[in-house]
């Protein structure tokens, strides 16, 4: 009976991630969020629990459906009207000539709205981050405590960093959409900070499923006090790294397909800290001509 009742529960559960997979490519705007809580990744001890979604929150009316594909149909009439313009939705020579470009800027709460905050919270840690709108609604203030204490769960070995990430863009129907800054070679960034440095993470897609926690990054140096400071970080300067460790295996950032970008602070130094974000954007400068700035080679192929 035992034997029994355990291959029914499995069957059911089997049954319920097939049809959920069924209604994905129709529902997914729908079913999306709720499902993918539910279904959320394990958490270590320590960490703050999260509320999770049962089906019967679900709301799957006739009426919500249809609005939902309504909205869903807009956006992909919009997003094939920008693609038969051009790239981007702008025309080709304007596209060819473009210099620059603001990605993000911060003036309302609706821009700070597509950023996520984390903290070693989720491991069991005891930093504290948090992200508001500056002084006249200028700038997005990120700020917080950073606290290195290893949580005691015998698996931790290091702590105390918290991050600012942009949401993914998401196209119509929860497709996966992808900045293209191919035409540009430099991020250029408008900050003010505390005198602690950040590093800035780039995420690209990835081709293959062990690359998901590859990312490119390079350090960007505050130097403090009341003034701002522009800074521009070419794209040849970053480097590859999975899960903190630097690859031996370098290449250039793909520029085509770039998912999010990402602050992180980390300098093992407990205390405050602060960074105030009035712009992040791109820039072509013709002047900068370096591909790239680590040495890359061939793998030798098998004999």
């Amino acid at each position: 009976m035992a034997l029994a009742a355990t291959l029914l529960h499995n069957a059911y559960f089997c049954g319920r991630c097939c049809r959920y997979k069924a209604l994905q490519p129709f529902l997914g705007p729908l079913l999306s969020d709720p499902v993918s809580k539910a279904y959320s990744s394990y958490r270590r001890p320590g960490s703050q629990p999260e509320k999770k979604s049962t089906w019967q929150n679900v709301d799957l009316s006739f009426k919500k459906s249809i609005e939902v594909l309504k909205t869903q149909l807009s956006m992909l009439k919009e997003e094939t009207k920008d693609h038969l313009i051009g790239p981007g939705g702008q025309s080709l020579s304007h596209y060819l000539l473009e210099q620059t470009r603001v990605v993000w800027e911060f003036r309302s709460q609706e821009d700070l709205n597509k950023w996520i905050i984390s903290s070693d919270v989720e491991i069991g840690g005891k930093s504290e981050v948090y992200l508001k709108l500056g002084r006249n609604n200028q700038a997005a203030m990120l700020y917080g405590t950073l606290n290195t204490e290893v949580p005691r769960d015998g698996e931790t070995k290091y702590s105390g960093y918290c991050s600012m990430r942009a949401k993914p863009l998401v196209g119509s129907f929860a497709r996966k959409k992808y900045y293209d800054w191919s035409n540009f070679n430099c991020l250029y960034l408008r900050v003010r900070g505390d005198g602690r440095p950040w590093m800035v993470n780039i995420y690209t897609d990835p081709y293959f499923s062990h690359q998901k926690d590859d990312l490119y990054n390079y350090f960007m140096f505050t130097r403090g006090g009341p003034y701002w400071e522009e800074i521009k970080i070419p794209f040849s300067k970053f480097f590859l790294s999975s899960r903190g460790r630097v690859q031996d295996d370098q290449h250039p950032v793909w520029l085509d397909k770039i998912s999010t970008l990402g602050f992180t602070i980390g300098d093992k130094v407990n205390g405050p800290f602060q960074l105030e974000i009035d712009f992040i954007g791109l820039l072509n400068d013709r002047a900068h001509t370096e591909e790239f700035a680590y040495e890359t080679y061939e793998k030798n192929p098998p004999l």
